[in-house]
């Protein structure tokens, strides 16, 4: 008893920070959309003093510093290799929050080849990243570990962003590395060499992560969609993505009757090292006028997030089992609630479990409401749930994109591109058969585990 009543009450004192690094144009991006949103959960404004109304908050420290004139600073790095985004930040309303040795740029982009952020262009800025990320870490009492946020398709992102979770490991192997991703959508590209960089980058940091949430733009686009928004832009899919981080997120920066911090989604979602792509799932996605016609009851949210329009990738989990599952829950949510609609979702025979997992389920319970940012679509709800399922139906994910990767690979098209930035070949070979292999992990975890 006393280990959860120290969990509820004096969860803040113990300062356990977290450094969240933002790679490329789409982790530059959510990255802004994400301290946008965490500002005003923690009533901070632009200029990141404390909101006249608002209450010190000792939860704020885990992702913000405080420096001696009172402000508050994000402990957070954003790096690209060319200066176009980092400068769009410098420019806008936020300018004066992040410290002006955290934003970081190079002088030519990766031109959306993962061998340029990898080898040539990204190697000649990562060490002042690394030594920014040391001062960084110095500065903390207790880190909990790293948040990366960064996109497979893209060159810096896919290559810059392995080069650095590998440099990490070699420095700070025993603290958490999460990654947010931005995975390949099926249909909708941004680069034509998507799936050689993605491939690339998922072969070089399988071993450096963690855990990796995935998050693909058409399924977000679609929920935007949903959400009444004509033609959604990226900053409305960034916003869609920041409120599913904030969810993650809430229990290390907020108080709550059962609290998840970073080890606990490691250890509750990740059975064996190499499976650690949750799927992510987020309800309720509402908005304002529907959002008066729905009960909304802890029972209803719960059931929707096992829905294919709230999920973060297009899969069919209906093909697959589940081999865990953690419900975080946030607002006006009560154990009894939540334990009565995990035990509903447990009993109906559409959702799957594999046999060697007879318990499944991880719960958290956060008290903050889900904050809704000014002129966005979505409604004002009091409560929410983000669910992060691990299942063998994001195999099906995988699939996809080795069969992209596999009928360009087959005319060898576009490698000399990845050559010519100092790459072999073979890596090419190496990497597919690596997610071959990843592949093949999820089926044979359908089966029974034997281990005798």
């Amino acid at each position: 008893m006393f280990f959860l009543f120290n969990k509820i009450f004096f969860y803040p004192k113990n300062m356990r920070e977290i450094i969240s690094i933002h790679i490329g144009q789409a982790g530059v991006q959510i990255g802004n959309a994400c301290w946008e949103l965490y500002c005003k959960e923690h009533g901070i404004l632009p200029d990141g003093s404390l909101d006249s109304m608002a209450m010190e908050d000792e939860g704020s420290q885990s992702f913000f510093s405080q420096t001696s004139a009172g402000t508050y600073v994000p402990r957070t790095l954003m790096v690209d290799l060319e200066p176009g985004v980092i400068d769009s930040i410098k420019s806008s309303n936020y300018r004066n929050l992040f410290h002006p040795a955290q934003l970081i740029h190079g002088k030519e982009d990766a031109a959306n080849n993962y061998a340029r952020g990898h080898y040539t262009v990204g190697k000649e800025i990562v060490d002042p990243v690394m030594e920014q990320i040391r001062r960084m870490v110095d500065n903390c009492e207790g880190l909990q570990g790293f948040l990366i946020f960064h996109s497979f398709g893209g060159g810096t992102g896919s290559g810059f962003g392995s080069l650095l979770m590998d440099r990490l490991d070699a420095e700070f192997g025993k603290k958490s590395k999460l990654e947010f991703s931005i995975y390949p959508a099926p249909a909708i590209s941004t680069a034509v060499v998507e799936p050689y960089n993605s491939v690339l980058t998922t072969h070089t940091t399988l071993e450096h992560s963690d855990c990796s949430f995935l998050v693909d733009n058409e399924a977000i686009y679609d929920m935007c969609k949903n959400l009444g928004i004509e033609r959604p832009h990226y900053s409305d899919i960034n916003r869609v993505v920041a409120q599913v981080v904030s969810s993650i997120t809430a229990s290390l920066r907020f108080k709550g009757s059962l609290n998840v911090d970073l080890t606990e989604f490691q250890t509750n979602l990740v059975p064996y090292p190499r499976i650690h792509f949750p799927l992510v799932a987020y309800s309720p996605m509402l908005s304002k006028v529907k959002a008066s016609h729905e009960k909304l009851s802890v029972q209803e949210i719960t059931n929707a997030c096992f829905e294919p329009q709230n999920q973060m990738v297009k899969c069919d989990t209906k093909k697959g089992k589940y081999m865990a599952c953690c419900l975080l829950f946030r607002g006006d949510v009560n154990s009894q609630e939540a334990n009565k609609a995990t035990a509903n979702i447990k009993a109906k025979s559409s959702i799957k479990f594999v046999e060697w997992c007879p318990t499944g389920f991880k719960v958290g319970i956060n008290s903050r409401k889900p904050t809704v940012l000014e002129g966005q679509a979505m409604a004002e709800v009091s409560r929410a749930v983000c669910t992060l399922s691990n299942t063998t139906a994001i195999a099906e994910a995988w699939k996809r994109l080795n069969q992209k990767f596999d009928l360009m690979y087959a005319k060898r098209a576009f490698v000399h591109w990845y050559v010519g930035e100092g790459m072999e070949e073979g890596e090419f070979s190496e990497a597919r058969e690596n997610l071959a292999m990843l592949e093949d992990e999820y089926k044979t975890n359908i089966m029974w585990r034997k281990w005798w």
